[in-house]
């Protein structure tokens, strides 16, 4: 269309030329010009072409901004002209977008990346059809770091993607380093649950954070997990990475009650006991590690919530710190079988095949001994998740001693 516009201000020049040596041509009878009319004149020559509307174009970010959100979109709007494309480039990759139905928007709908330089071309079509392009420039802010997210079961085991988890079972969101903004952090997660819940956040550290609802979760509720966090500041230089969402169900109601006093475990899932079985728990007393630290015997009081299984596992007083083989406490490895651990602190349900004490006393390092036949049904009964809860003894579960989250009450979580 440029050059159509060009060829009529040609044609207009040159008619402007024959008119002007006529004129200057020797006046005879025979010869002399006619008088051409008003009209025959516009029909003979053309009239210069009307100029274009003015284009305004509205680029955000605009030209020249630097350490931009890479959350934030890429718009173009253009007035006096219809918008034809818009490409939004950086090193080879296009942004994706779309040119709205009326032609004089554009909104990005890819999503931009960290420390990069983006160009943005805007193709634009006159008000007399002529093409034309403008570009500028921007760039995405540079974290110092960038922090990616992870979802555990517990501080042992990664949660597994569309698994099947107890009543017990946190969210649990593990970042991949310190974060110091960390209301910024919590509002980047989202649960949802069916059936609806509250919940709360409690950090375990800078770096996992846990969430859990008043009570605990009820038979086959769904729970989705989503970390957006990225182009988030957390703190310190450091920003979110790609979002990361999970999603679990909680099973059966499991709950295993252990009383420290009548020596027994009892198993209910859904409110009906299932299982009554004799146990031997920890002895009590005290000792002192290699460190000089007091160490106790007792099975730790309060709900525990299952951790892992394990076939058999190596067990040792060493493995606590204890390592003075003169002290009635220490024992030397033994490898023990069907083993179902509820705590950090090395707490098991475990088959105890030499205590004969089972149902009648404590004589445990702290474990709950069971018979082969129990330990067995306890192994291939309980998932991660599930609830042991000890009673009876006079030392308390740690908040942060394995998944001790329902050790506290719910207007003191998180506090």
């Amino acid at each position: 269309m440029v050059q159509r516009r060009s060829v009529i201000l040609g044609a207009f020049g040159a008619a402007a030329g024959l008119a002007s040596a006529a004129c200057s041509s020797p006046s005879s009878p025979g010869n002399s010009p006619q008088p051409v009319s008003d009209d025959a004149a516009l029909g003979t020559w053309s009239s210069p072409s009307a100029a274009p509307e003015p284009i305004s174009l509205t680029v955000s970010p605009k030209a020249g901004t630097t350490k931009v959100s890479p959350t934030e979109p890429v718009t173009v709007a253009v007035g006096g002209g219809k918008l034809t494309s818009v490409a939004v480039t950086t090193g080879g990759k296009k942004v994706i977008g779309e040119v709205q139905a009326d032609g004089t928007s554009w909104r990005s709908t890819g999503q931009l990346a960290y420390s990069k330089k983006y160009t943005v071309t805007a193709t634009v079509v006159d008000s007399l059809g002529a093409e034309v392009k403008k570009t500028s420039t921007f760039s995405t802010l540079k974290p110092e770091r960038v922090a990616g997210t992870t979802f555990q079961a517990n501080g042992m085991v990664a949660l597994r993607t569309g698994g099947t988890y107890g009543m017990g079972q946190p969210v649990i969101v593990a970042f991949g380093r310190s974060i110091s903004k960390k209301a910024a952090a919590e509002k980047a997660i989202t649960i949802e649950t069916t059936p609806a819940v509250e919940g709360k956040f409690h950090w375990v550290s800078d770096s996992i954070v846990h969430w859990r609802p008043a009570r605990y979760w009820k038979k086959g509720t769904k729970i989705s997990v989503s970390v957006d966090a990225f182009g988030v500041h957390l703190g310190n230089g450091v920003y979110g990475a790609v979002a990361e969402k999970t999603h679990f169900t909680i099973g059966r109601q499991l709950l295993a009650v252990s009383d420290n006093a009548a020596h027994r475990t009892r198993v209910y899932i859904d409110g009906k006991l299932v299982r009554d079985m004799a146990c031997s728990n920890g002895r009590g007393g005290y000792s002192r590690d290699k460190d000089g630290r007091q160490l106790h015997f007792w099975t730790n009081e309060g709900p525990h919530v299952v951790l892992s299984k394990e076939a058999t596992h190596t067990m040792s007083s060493a493995s606590y710190g204890l390592t003075d083989k003169n002290d009635p406490n220490y024992y030397d490895p033994e490898e023990v079988k069907l083993c179902t651990r509820i705590s950090y602190s090395g707490e098991f349900l475990h088959a105890a095949p030499w205590n004969n004490s089972l149902g009648r006393a404590n004589l445990s390092h702290g474990c709950i001994n069971l018979s082969n036949a129990d330990a067995q049904w306890v192994y291939d009964n309980v998932i991660l998740g599930d609830v042991v809860d000890v009673r009876n003894t006079p030392k308390s579960l740690s908040i942060d001693n394995g998944l001790g989250d329902w050790t506290v009450s719910y207007d003191k979580y998180g506090s």
